[in-house]
C-alpha cells in the first residue's frame, strides 16, 4: 500500500484532485496533436479540463479528476479519513456542470488548430472500415467487454491513459496514488516529471452505447473530425478489454 498522502485535513483533495495532463510533444506537429488532444479532451465522465496550451516544447491541458481518496470513508453522515484520523459532519455532494462535447444540431467540440473549438460538421457518411459502424454488422454493439469496475460496453471509449506533471518532491505524487482503484490505476513513474495511469472515464461524444457521434465526420480541410486512434479495429488478441469481441475468449464471457 502506498505511503498516505501528508494531509493536514479532510479537504477537496479528498474528492477531486486538480493536475496537469501531457497530450503530446509539439514536434509531433499540429495535424496529430489535434487527433490526441480530441481524444483525451472527450473523456469528460470524470474529468473536467481547462485552460489547453502549447508549453515548454508540449501541449498540455489543466485537468481536475473527480476521483476520490481511497482512504476517505462515509459513516452515518460523517466523513473520515482511515489514514490519518481527521473526522467532520459529511460534506455536501460535489457541484458540477458536466462538460458537453455534443451540442446538438450537428455541432461539436473538439480540438482544432491546437485551440478547443465548436463546430458544426454535416451529418456523416458510413465507412466500412472504421470503429464503431453506423451500418451494418458491429462487432462491438453486443459484445461483452468490461471496464475494472465491471461496466459492460464500450470499454474502449470508457478507458484511457493519462500522463500527469508530478515532479518528484511535492505532495502530488501521494494524492495521486491514493485515488481510488480501480478508476484510477496502474500508476508509475516515466522520468523525473511525469506519472503515467489509467484512468476510467467515458467519453462524451458516444451516442450510445457503443456509437461514435463523431463516425464519418470531416472537419473544414477534409481530415476527419474522430481521432484517428478511435477509427481502427483493434488488433486480435493485443491489450484488449476482458470481453472483447477481437479476444479469443470473448464468446466464453457472454455472462459477465
Amino acid at each position: 500500500m502506498p505511503t498516505p498522502p501528508p494531509c493536514l485535513d479532510l479537504g477537496a483533495q479528498c474528492r477531486s484532485l486538480p493536475v496537469t495532463l501531457r497530450i503530446g510533444a509539439l514536434s509531433e506537429g499540429q495535424e496529430s496533436l489535434d487527433h490526441e488532444a480530441t481524444w483525451l479532451l472527450g473523456h469528460t465522465e470524470q474529468i473536467d479540463f481547462s485552460n489547453l496550451r502549447p508549453e515548454d516544447g508540449d501541449l498540455l491541458v489543466d485537468a481536475v479528476l473527480h476521483l476520490r481518496c481511497r482512504h476517505l470513508k462515509a459513516e452515518k453522515g460523517r466523513d473520515r479519513c482511515a489514514a490519518h484520523g481527521f473526522a467532520r459532519p459529511a460534506a455536501a455532494p460535489e457541484s458540477r456542470v458536466r462538460q458537453l462535447r455534443r451540442l446538438g444540431n450537428d455541432r461539436f467540440g473538439l480540438v482544432e488548430g491546437l485551440q478547443w473549438v465548436e463546430q458544426r460538421f454535416e451529418s456523416p457518411m458510413a465507412h466500412p472500415h472504421a470503429l464503431p459502424v453506423l451500418i451494418g454488422d458491429n462487432p462491438c454493439a453486443t459484445a461483452p467487454c468490461r471496464t475494472a469496475d465491471h461496466v459492460r460496453g464500450a470499454a474502449c471509449c470508457r478507458d484511457l491513459q493519462v500522463e500527469i506533471l508530478c515532479p518528484t518532491d511535492g505532495p502530488l505524487e501521494a494524492l495521486v496514488r491514493a485515488r481510488q482503484s480501480p478508476y484510477l490505476c496502474k500508476i508509475k513513474r516515466t522520468g523525473d516529471r511525469s506519472l503515467e495511469a489509467e484512468m476510467i472515464s467515458a467519453c462524451g461524444y458516444l451516442a450510445d452505447a457503443v456509437t461514435c457521434s463523431l463516425h464519418g465526420r470531416r472537419r473544414a480541410d477534409g481530415r476527419p473530425a474522430k481521432p484517428d486512434l478511435c477509427s481502427d479495429w483493434p488488433l486480435k488478441g493485443e491489450g484488449l478489454h476482458p470481453g472483447c469481441a477481437f479476444g479469443p475468449v470473448a464468446a466464453k464471457d457472454v455472462s459477465r
